[in-house]
């Protein structure tokens, strides 16, 4: 490290010091320059730090060769060596305890000026000695009473220990140089000591003995002190008993924990005593801490403490304090501890201690973006090694900067800035960039909550609540028709929800109100986004989280009132299943959507979370991964970022992979039943899933059912499995099809993940759940009538056994070289196309069935299945496919269609397609009013059809 060029008055105090050290170690027999490199490493701590020279002068052994070596050894980096080996008397041993605390320290001071250490390892290496100091403290604390009172033990017998809980920067593993330590201390169950000369309650025990220990570490004596202890964390604060019990603890908490004590519980950990003890304690306040769901309640907490210090930076001009003041470290806490409180009851990484670590899961979950995370990152390392080095300059709890001009200099010059005003404009670049990203979190709704138009509205909203709905105001504000939006918010005012709302939801739902109105007012759809928005309000009356969501986050609510707007369908499924509001607020919901990859990872990664195999809990979890991912596959068509054919595929790829997942959970449960069918098989070995219809047609709509076929190896029709209940071949593997489906098809607090029609296998519903490959294949030979085939040109392996799913690809080759050809296959195809027709198609001379209609979807399909089994025997590329504009290319290039003919049926696929998605979307049924458009197209698709010798119609 370079040091910038230092003013003659700092190079005499410098020297001046320098020869008072070598005078004492000289007097003390102490080598003084031991290493040729020692010299400017000690200058540089005694430009940083009195305190470093304060001590060398009192204990000149600090600066012995073998101490100097350790300060610049790397493999020396923390100090968890215990000090003492043999119990001392009680002042002996604090004078010993603080004497050690002195010499870690100086290393520390060593170690950090000479950039031998980051700030993180700094940070670190602070936390360690203390963790040291406290279990040292509290073993001398407990022997001493123990002598006089015996110890505490619990119901089994065995010593009870007290559990010594960090919490602030000690607790998050970042403690500063000259911290005091925030404390919680506990013991696990009630009862006393029993073999001591006089037994204690084990309140009393641990109240005497958690004094002890303060005094052991806060008290000043003729060495100094260890640790200021703070203690007013602790439930109820100053006038709270020193030490609870776990159980007084979980009721504290339970009734009585305010928002920012789950601020404050974040970091904690067992420090000291009985640490498994502790993280038994913290398992079980938990939920305190992290709510199931996204909690945005925690925005109110945070203005909250905000508000108070931001009145004492204000009360104590306090501008320029590094911790509290605009820009500075408490800032940051805030914004990552904002999206932990958030989110980390239902994300695991988030639930770290260590701000640089949480920061790095809220980038990594997509919370903040690389950008800003970056930011904040060289913002917080610069601001604590700042304030670092203003508390080991004289070992003092500051986070002001010195007003001494040559303490300011010293403190720049040893940071490596040539003068105060290059360490005040690095500083000043910092805190404004924090202020920034803080202001982009915090800001945003207060500023829409200010503006002139929402004054109007919260004024329409108290009218309204006051004295009736103000009709004429609403088709004024343009809601038209009005009377929806009028009986929506009479059921809303007359509504037992509301008046049974606790006060603090009243008043969030009285903030978002004015904005729903003013949203609606803006969206595409006014009356009939208000009605929706009402219905949502209904929803989450009861659940503050979620109004807190529409009240603080303004970005969310503009993207709420435009899905509103648009869907029917989003719009219901939100107002069913609220945990998609979050959707709107990740801004990765206006990217694309997801692939079945990172679908698959995901629900992986949130089923590891499940605690010993919860089978309804873990259906949940897929269940509200499919349905946040069809959100933002809705969004993305919506927003005209993906077309129609990419949002059915999409849906898909969404589909596989909930069966892929659901399959090992069905399997995993069937090992635990039966064992395995054959130990040298991997997952998902001996049974493939196969996909018909809009699935294996990768077109799959919102709602789709799915349409499903089961095939194993006949090969392990003769094993047996190998579990307590060993099941055959066959039965193995129908139980294993039987628990899949009841897996997809199990009503769950979320839903249902599918709709599954089965039919389609060999024989219908009369067959069996699950075929051999071999029996399969032999049925499709042999038994299968055409239009079997034709729904075989649409089907493909979706889950299951990788390999016997590129065996039933080959099989599936083989059974569509039709044994029907020319124009006996196209007169079935069209007979059965005409008696399906005369089922299902709804269309009249008004409405255009897009499914079923003449010229509509299935004709194409069935258009291209004719092709398919017509020609598949002589250009097997048709074979490669299953997605109907796929197989419009292939029979292109292979000039089984023209290039005319090609272009009618893509474009008329796909604009019946989207036709058909944006229905389904709006919650409209697949009739589309008839237009110029859609009548062209379907005209052109039926004069194909005739070319091809199909006459459909």
């Amino acid at each position: 490290m370079s040091i910038a060029a230092r003013p003659q008055a700092i190079e005499i105090l410098l020297d001046s010091r320098l020869s008072r050290l070598e005078t004492v170690c000289r007097q003390a027999g102490v080598p003084f320059y031991d290493d040729a490199g020692v010299d400017s490493h000690l200058e540089r701590v005694l430009l940083a730090s009195d305190y470093a020279f304060e001590s060398f002068v009192q204990d000149p052994q600090l600066l012995g060769p073998d101490l100097v070596r350790l300060m610049n050894d790397p493999r020396h980096a923390d100090a968890r060596a215990t000090p003492f080996s043999q119990p001392l008397p009680d002042e002996e041993f604090r004078a010993e305890l603080r004497r050690f605390r002195r010499r870690e320290s100086i290393r520390l001071i060593w170690r950090d000026v000479n950039d031998i250490d980051r700030i993180e390892t700094t940070l670190a290496a602070s936390s360690v000695l203390a963790e040291v100091c406290l279990e040292v403290a509290l073993r001398h604390a407990e022997r001493q009473l123990a002598e006089r009172h015996g110890v505490v033990r619990n119901e089994a017998g065995e010593v009870q220990r007290l559990v010594v809980l960090a919490l602030g920067k000690l607790g998050g593993g970042e403690l500063n140089f000259s911290s005091d330590v925030d404390l919680v201390l506990a013991y696990e169950e009630a009862g006393g000591s029993s073999d001591g000369a006089r037994a204690l309650d084990a309140e009393i025990w641990y109240s005497r003995l958690s004094q002890h220990l303060i005094s052991l570490l806060a008290d000043r004596t003729s060495e100094g002190y260890v640790y200021r202890v703070d203690l007013r964390l602790r439930p109820f604060g100053n006038v709270g008993r020193v030490a609870l019990s776990f159980s007084a603890m979980e009721q504290y908490y339970q009734r009585e924990g305010r928002d920012w004590e789950r601020y404050a519980w974040i970091k904690a950990r067992p420090v000291a005593g009985d640490k498994a003890a502790g993280n038994r304690l913290l398992a079980t306040l938990r939920p305190f801490v992290f709510r199931r769901y996204f909690d945005y309640t925690a925005f109110a907490g945070l203005r909250e403490m905000k508000a108070l210090i931001d009145a004492e930076v204000a009360r104590k001009d306090l501008a320029e304090h590094i911790k509290l003041g605009p820009g500075g470290i408490r800032e940051i806490e805030f914004i990552v501890q904002l999206m932990q409180l958030i989110r980390g009851g239902r994300e695991p990484s988030l639930r770290v201690r260590g701000l640089l670590p949480a920061l790095s899961a809220c980038e990594q979950l997509g919370l903040i973006s690389a950008k800003r995370s970056k930011r904040l990152v060289e913002a917080y390392r610069f601001l604590r090694r700042l304030e670092n080095r203003v508390q080991m300059f004289a070992d003092q709890q500051t986070h002001e900067l010195p007003a001494d001009h040559t303490q300011r200099q010293r403190i720049a010059l040893a940071l490596g800035h040539a003068a105060w005003v290059d360490l005040v404009a690095a500083l000043d670049r910092h805190r404004a960039a924090v202020s920034e990203e803080f202001d982009a979190v915090m800001a945003p709704a207060q500023r829409a909550r200010t503006s002139a138009k929402a004054v109007e509205w919260n004024a329409l909203w108290q009218r309204c609540a006051s004295n009736g709905v103000d009709t004429g105001a609403f088709v004024e504000a343009g809601f038209d028709p009005v009377e929806p939006v009028v009986s929506a918010l009479e059921g809303l005012l007359g509504s037992p929800i509301l008046r049974a709302a606790s006060v603090r939801s009243r008043e969030r739902i009285d903030r978002v109100m004015p904005a729903l109105f003013g949203a609606a007012a803006e969206s595409a759809a006014p009356s009939a986004c208000l009605v929706r928005l009402i219905g949502l309000v209904h929803a989450v009356a009861r659940r503050s989280a979620y109004l807190a969501l529409l009240d603080e986050q303004p970005v969310a609510l503009k993207r709420l009132t435009g899905v509103f707007a648009a869907s029917a369908l989003l719009a219901a499924r939100v107002i069913a299943h609220p945990l998609l509001l979050d959707e709107l607020f990740d801004d990765r919901s206006d990217g694309p959507p997801p692939d079945r990859e990172e679908i698959e990872a995901e629900i992986l990664r949130r089923l590891g979370s499940v605690a010993d195999h919860d089978l309804e809990r873990e259906i949940e979890l897929v269940q509200e991964q499919r349905l946040a991912a069809h959100f933002r596959i809705g969004l993305a068509f919506l927003g005209k970022r993906i077309d129609a054919m990419q949002t059915a595929r999409a849906l898909a790829a969404v589909a596989e992979a909930v069966l892929a997942t659901v399959l090992r959970i069905a399997e995993r449960d069937l090992i635990a039943a039966h064992g395995h069918i054959d130990d040298r098989l991997g997952e998902g070995a001996g049974m493939a899933v196969i996909g018909y219809g809009s699935l294996g047609g990768i077109e799959l709509g919102f709602g789709s059912d799915l349409d499903l076929v089961f095939i194993y190896d006949g090969s392990h029709a003769a094993l047996e499995s190998d579990g307590d209940k060993p099941l055959e071949g066959a039965r193995y593997y129908a139980r294993l099809a039987q628990r899949f489906v009841h897996l997809l098809t199990m009503l769950t607090r979320s839903g249902r993940l599918y709709e599954i029609d089965i039919r389609l296998r060999p024989d219908g519903g009369t067959g069996l759940l699950v075929t051999s490959l071999e029996a399969y294949a032999a049925y499709q030979q042999e038994r299968a009538w055409t239009w079997e085939h034709q729904a075989l040109v649409r089907a493909r392996a979706v889950a299951g056994d990788v390999a016997l799913g590129r065996r039933f690809t080959e099989a599936r080759a083989h059974a569509l070289d039709a044994r029907v050809y020319g124009g006996e296959l196209r007169r079935q195809i069209v007979d059965m196309r005409t008696r399906w027709r005369k089922e299902s198609d709804r269309s009249n001379a008004q409405v255009l069935d897009l499914k079923q209609g003449l010229g509509a979807l299935v004709d194409i399909e069935f258009l291209m299945q004719a092709i398919v089994l017509e020609h598949a025997s002589v250009q097997p590329r048709l074979l490669g496919v299953t997605n109907t504009a796929d197989l419009i290319d292939v029979a292109a290039n292979a000039s089984l269609i023209d290039a005319r003919q090609a272009e009618i049926l893509r474009e008329a696929h796909m604009l019946m397609l989207a036709r058909s998605l944006a229905n389904k979307l709006d919650a409209r049924p697949r009739l589309a009013p008839r237009d110029d458009e859609l009548d062209n197209a379907t005209r052109r698709v039926l004069e194909v059809a005739r070319e091809l010798d199909l006459a459909f119609d």
